[in-house]
């Protein structure tokens, strides 16, 4: 078990160290070196050509890109040099969906996968991979636009489960599902107006799709899930912190898995 995890660690997790990249030609090679960047930040209303020759090759790799003021990039820079763009580098590579499913495949097991719906805190995100490794699910699907990608924070707030549960990020989270529905997988969501989690049926290849901190499981990805789950909650505020809900039906999954 810890051979294979170690294997999985260099294959799919190669760590980088988290990064600000400023300049235009830095941020030019970045991209085109194949560095993973997460986010661009773009002076606003700049229409020169190489920032457009960024730009076009930030959209080509599907990177979130956000104009902002000179005064907010001057507050970001380290290098006083950004000359109107920086790049935000992920602190790890990512895997891909495939690597995940090949993960289930090696240990014999039915695929149990993360699917994060926007999660945009860093330390959310840290601990719903802590709770993906510790409750055995085979990987975390995350998507590319509008929420948190693996950050430096989010590798402290794993505790080092970033090393050995790969984390993918897609383009499209919807038509993610229906790829691995076409394999075999099942996929429920939280929803404080689903079914009772005791009365679903969580056992075999499944993905948990988990919602953003304030808004939950969007629509359009709620109606391609086939069950939403409710957890039992006896207090006074209606909802849990996103890495809580995560953690406790991750654990009725794994109860149910193990009878």
């Amino acid at each position: 078990m810890k051979k294979q995890n170690r294997d999985l660690t260099a294959a799919n997790q190669e760590v980088f160290e988290e990064t600000k990249i400023e300049g235009r030609n830095p941020v030019l090679e970045a991209f085109r070196s194949g560095r993973t960047v997460d986010k661009l930040f773009v002076l606003d209303g700049c229409q020169d050509g190489p920032v457009k020759t960024i730009t076009r090759e930030a959209r080509k790799q599907d990177t979130m890109i956000q104009y902002v003021t000179k005064e907010r990039l001057d507050q970001m820079s380290e290098t006083y040099m950004h000359q109107g763009v920086i790049a935000i580098c992920a602190a790890f590579k990512y895997a891909e969906v495939d690597d995940i499913l090949e993960n289930a495949e090696k240990k014999g097991e039915p695929p149990f996968i993360f699917l994060l719906d926007g999660i945009t805190d860093p330390h959310n995100l840290g601990a719903i991979i802590r709770t993906a490794n510790l409750a055995g699910a085979h990987g975390v699907i995350i998507p590319k636009n509008r929420a948190v990608g693996l950050t430096a924070t989010v590798a402290r707030t794993s505790a080092g489960a970033i090393n050995y549960t790969p984390v993918a990020k897609v383009t499209n989270l919807g038509k993610t599902i229906d790829m691995l529905k076409e394999k075999g997988l099942w996929f429920v969501c939280a929803d404080m107006d689903g079914e009772l989690m005791y009365r679903l049926n969580l056992k075999g290849a499944i993905g948990l799709v988990i919602g953003s901190e304030g808004e939950g499981v969007s629509r359009l990805i709620r109606e391609k899930c086939d069950f939403t789950a409710s957890i039992p909650m006896k207090g006074d505020i209606d909802s849990l912190n996103a890495s809580v809900a995560a953690g406790v039906l991750a654990y009725e999954i794994v109860r149910q898995r193990m009878c």
